[in-house]
């Protein structure tokens, strides 16, 4: 696993932020080192995406379904963010991840 944590994260109150970032490899982050519970998180990929060929109108076709205008996303059990992407034989890219949760 390559997940990296920024070694400066922001408090407020009994909460944190955590940033980072994850591999193509990685399918979970684990942060229950340092947070009791995940409120919120979310993942940005860095890496280079299939181009999104949006139409409207006429032009809409079966060019503009998922997979590849959709990229990574992720769900939250317990302190652990699970990375997914929105079809089953795609890869994930890797990227950033930012989280905030109860102080541990």
């Amino acid at each position: 696993m390559t997940v990296s944590i920024d070694p400066r994260p922001t408090y407020f109150g009994d909460r944190m932020v955590v940033t980072g970032t994850y591999a193509a490899t990685d399918t979970s982050i684990d942060l229950s080192g340092l947070l009791a519970s995940i409120d919120m998180a979310t993942v940005t990929p860095t890496g280079p995406l299939a181009p999104a060929t949006l139409e409207t109108g006429g032009n809409a076709d079966a060019s503009d379904a998922a997979p590849h205008t959709f990229s990574e996303f992720a769900t939250v059990d317990g302190t652990t963010i699970t990375v997914h992407t929105p079809a089953a034989a795609q890869a994930t890219i890797g990227g950033t991840f930012f989280a905030i949760g109860r102080r541990s």
